[in-house]
């Protein structure tokens, strides 16, 4: 498996769990009556945990990783990286774009700012997500755009 696909796969998992996390619990225990600060800083509060702790997590096991092949981590991306990154990134910028409509285009008209705030996240995340999932299809599949 190429060094890129690896750290792919890394980061695409650790934004599953993390934001499974994050929405789990915040449709488990984020109170929408508390007053806009401190609603607020309880949703900023659990959002920056667990970033924190995703982002730990990445730079660990990307530290390991390259540590133990440090040859391919230490190699710049060729024509292949290059083309599956592109094809992916342009993928996910339309998925980006579908949600940034909804968020900017048809929410306001009817959700409370909380709301617009979360999607706009799950629009990022799901973006993000579509992005490393076509890096992960393109290096299993041998698709390079």
């Amino acid at each position: 498996m190429a060094f890129r696909e690896k750290i792919a796969w890394l980061t695409l998992g650790s934004m599953v769990v993390a934001y499974t996390i994050y929405f789990s619990l915040l449709a488990a225990y984020f109170d929408p009556g508390l007053p806009a600060g401190p609603r607020t800083v309880q949703m900023l509060a659990l959002f920056g945990g667990v970033t924190i702790v995703q982002v730990v997590l990445i730079i660990i096991v990307s530290a390991v990783m390259g540590y133990r092949a440090q040859r391919e981590a230490q190699a710049r991306p060729d024509e292949r990286d290059r083309a599956i990154a592109r094809r992916a990134g342009s993928i996910a910028y339309y998925v980006l774009m579908a949600g940034m409509v909804l968020v900017g285009v048809v929410m306001p008209f009817s959700e409370p700012g909380w709301r617009i705030t979360n999607a706009a996240l799950a629009a990022l995340v799901i973006a993000e997500a579509t992005r490393y999932g076509l890096i992960i299809l393109s290096y299993r599949r041998g698709w390079h755009g």
